[in-house]
């Protein structure tokens, strides 16, 4: 085990217009599982295999404890990969699977067997060890692909969306079944995943990322809680938090014919910028019905309804110009008296539930101190 550590570490592919990884500064502690996240093309399987040496490093470093391991071999690093196709020998058992880097390293078959039957004792993987990979299930194969680099015992477990190939119930098993077996490992593991209830339910901290860029780090509940710009508002949350670009004016953003009070910290923190617009979010549980000409029209479009929760979305009637446009809104309600397709209730966001990010930068605007 061992913490890692990304120092302004860069990957830009020859004739590329623009880094794939850029100026990535990151330290994971020991013991910690982090999760890499973030839209397709944003460099986060990049980030995993400059760690692992399958990339290159153009700038920047990259330590593992206190070795620097960026011009190293793979095999020089001490971490095991796990794939998102498996990467089995169809031709082996399930045991031969688990140990052939043992075998290649050469170490004493009893030792190899040992280490095999413990990993297979703790990912239930017993009755399957004389099998081949096609007579196992894709869950029973991702975790012989887990088994192998259990086995070997690394300062790292570096997972590249090992659960993308699973139907959705098997996935959240896996996923529970990973997070509690790095857990009783204790060994350092970083995660690539693009699906952020993945993200949010598995690591410690989690990192998103966008076009090459680390946007913010954190655990997940201050990632909900205090996203750092709109980017990490609108991507972490399911369903995604509401985003409206209003103009402001002395009491807060002008939704419509209403005003929503902002605080005199954040408006003061906006005049200090000249700011004459601002992005508004709110959570779709942030929000609470109210009479007609109490808060602001909603006009519902569909209603989805999950059992014990419920969804509407629909129309909002603010916005600049006093329309929201196209834009869907989301806000959940009440499971058993959900509204009705078509119907306009009306809905006040909490006020101490407001997220205000700057128009023209994108950051979250605070009050200060």
């Amino acid at each position: 085990m061992a913490t890692i550590t990304y120092e302004h570490a860069t990957l830009q592919y020859p004739g590329a217009e623009r880094p794939s990884v850029n100026a990535l500064d990151l330290e994971i502690a020991d013991g910690e599982f982090l999760v890499l996240v973030g839209p397709s093309g944003c460099g986060k399987s990049t980030s995993l295999r400059m760690l692992a040496g399958l990339e290159a490093v153009t700038e920047g470093s990259i330590r593992i404890g206190d070795k620097d391991v960026t011009n190293l071999a793979p095999k020089e690093r001490d971490i095991a990969m796990v794939f998102q196709n498996y990467a089995l020998y169809p031709h082996m058992t399930v045991a031969d699977n688990m140990g052939f880097a043992l075998k290649i390293a050469g170490m004493k078959k009893e030792e190899i067997r040992t280490r095999v039957e413990d990993a297979a004792k703790i990912l239930d993987l017993e009755p399957y060890l004389d099998r081949k990979p096609k007579a196992l299930s894709g869950g029973q194969r991702q975790r012989v692909a887990m088994g192998r680099a259990i086995v070997r015992n690394p300062q790292a477990f570096l997972m590249d969306e090992p659960l993308s190939n699973l139907d959705a119930k098997l996935r959240v098993q896996t996923r529970t079944q990973i997070a509690s077996l790095q857990r009783r490992l204790g060994t350092t593991t970083v995660y690539v995943t693009h699906d952020q209830v993945e993200a949010m339910t598995m690591g410690d901290r989690v990192a998103v990322l966008k076009d090459g860029y680390l946007q913010q780090v954190d655990t997940p509940r201050n990632l909900y809680d205090r996203p750092d710009n709109v980017f990490v508002a609108g991507f972490i949350g399911s369903p995604a938090m509401n985003l409206i670009d209003a103009q402001l004016d002395a009491e807060g953003a002008v939704l419509g014919e209403r005003t929503l009070p902002l605080a005199r910290g954040v408006l003061a923190a906006l005049a200090k910028e000249g700011a004459t617009s601002a992005t508004v979010g709110f959570r779709p549980e942030s929000v609470r019905l109210v009479g007609e000409g109490e808060g602001f029209p909603f006009d519902v479009v569909v209603v989805e309804e999950l059992g014990s929760d419920a969804y509407a979305y629909g129309t909002l009637r603010a916005g600049v110009g006093g329309d929201a446009g196209d834009k869907l809104t989301t806000i959940r309600v009440d499971a058993r008296k959900p509204p009705l397709k078509g119907e306009t209730v009306h809905l006040q966001p909490a006020a101490d539930e407001l997220h205000v990010f700057s128009a023209q930068s994108g950051r979250r605007i605070t009050a200060g101190p």
